[in-house]
């Protein structure tokens, strides 16, 4: 179970109560949290006024979508069905919009996951707009609703046009506190100091998303018993080529390739960033063994679907974890354990707290992290708070 993000929720309330409603907008990457915040929320505002609609599962047609709509709403609903893709889309517009009312008569809420994948309907009949309709239709209404993408990029493109109704949130990186929280009986064995620093650990490795968190988490009380502090021996046991982590990753990675173009160069870019970041165009231009201008298309498509990101004119990817698990998989063969214990320090070396120092210990070596015995770098080391 995922911690409440109980700040996070106020705020997405706080937004749907003022007057008028604002529409908050949750973007975030793979394990962010997005859709685990939503049923929160749908539990929090009560079901039989608020409505859950995952589109990215349900947007095949328009009669479908609408169809899959109306029979899971808690709202009084009238025969909604329509002949044809416009005519469908424009009924299922119009039960958010305007139909759809709670039983007292008062406003419905909505919560649209992954609402960027409405533009699935973009090659039907008369919808080559359909997300800056759906847009112009839920600024209009008078009810209420929550919107998620992992697709930042694409989410703040379309709504620039309409500051004044969105609020945009980013999904915030939990805290150590909530790490604690996800954690439970794997650090709650152990002494305060040491419960500390595997939270901190386990952040830091996680970048700060929740499902890397849990998955970090899970790991360590399946396979190394409540109170084991070896967050780095859990991870590797996550990336090998059927765990948990590889295969978030690896859904993750297809998902985003797949909604971008040049499937085949961007592949071979994020490989080539998977051995070196932070390299600029001309960089990767020469080892990709393209002109600069082809290269740049190819690296606006990946930054479209949020894969890399550009920081004074230097590629990286968005998420560093999806960035191990390039150099792990993406080559002729499966890992081997040692492979996949090797970057996994790799990763960890720069990450990974210091521990407070042990009064107990006798040894020089017995106050050292583990990671750092096992000949991981131990420099460049930072606290994450």
């Amino acid at each position: 179970m995922i911690t409440a993000r109980t700040t996070l929720a106020r705020r997405v309330t706080a937004a749907l109560d003022a007057s008028p409603s604002r529409i908050p907008v949750l973007l975030g990457g793979c394990g962010s949290g997005r859709t685990t915040l939503l049923l929160q929320l749908r539990e929090r505002l009560g079901r039989t006024s608020t409505q859950y609609i995952d589109i990215e599962r349900t947007a095949t047609t328009p009669e479908r979508l609408l169809r899959a709509i109306v029979a899971t709403t808690p709202f009084p609903v009238t025969d909604q069905s329509r002949a044809g893709a416009r005519p469908s889309f424009d009924a299922t517009l119009d039960f958010l919009a305007r139909v759809a009312r709670t039983p007292g008569g008062g406003p419905a809420t909505f919560l649209l996951d992954e609402f960027l994948e409405l533009r699935t309907f973009e090659s039907f009949p008369n919808l080559r707009r359909v997300l800056h309709d759906a847009i112009d239709g839920l600024v209009a209404s008078g009810n209420r609703f929550v919107l998620t993408s992992r697709y930042a990029t694409r989410a703040q493109r379309l709504l620039r046009d309409y500051p004044a109704r969105f609020e945009v949130i980013h999904m915030p990186p939990l805290t150590t506190e909530d790490t604690v929280d996800i954690l439970g009986p794997v650090a709650g064995a152990t002494t305060p100091g040491d419960v500390d620093f595997l939270a901190r650990a386990v952040l830091a490795l996680a970048d700060g998303r929740p499902a890397y968190v849990a998955a970090i988490g899970d790991e360590l009380t399946a396979h190394h018993g409540p109170g084991s502090g070896d967050a780095l021996a859990a991870l590797s046991g996550l990336l090998v080529a059927r765990g948990r982590l590889s295969k978030e990753c690896s859904f993750c990675y297809e998902l985003r390739l797949h909604r971008a173009r040049g499937y085949g160069a961007l592949k071979a870019i994020l490989e080539i960033l998977g051995e070196d970041e932070g390299l600029t165009l001309t960089e990767i231009s020469h080892r990709l063994q393209r002109t600069p201008g082809s290269t740049k298309d190819y690296l606006s498509w990946l930054e479209d679907v949020d894969l890399v990101t550009s920081r004074q004119k230097k590629y990286s990817f968005t998420d560093p974890l999806l960035r191990v698990w390039v150099r792990l998989h993406c080559r002729a063969a499966a890992p081997t354990e040692d492979d996949v214990v090797r970057e996994v320090h790799r990763y960890a070396g720069p990450l990974m707290p210091k521990r407070p120092t042990d009064e107990k210990a006798t040894t020089p070596a017995e106050k050292e992290p583990a990671y750092a015995m096992a000949g991981a770098p131990s420099s460049g080391i930072i606290e994450i708070d």
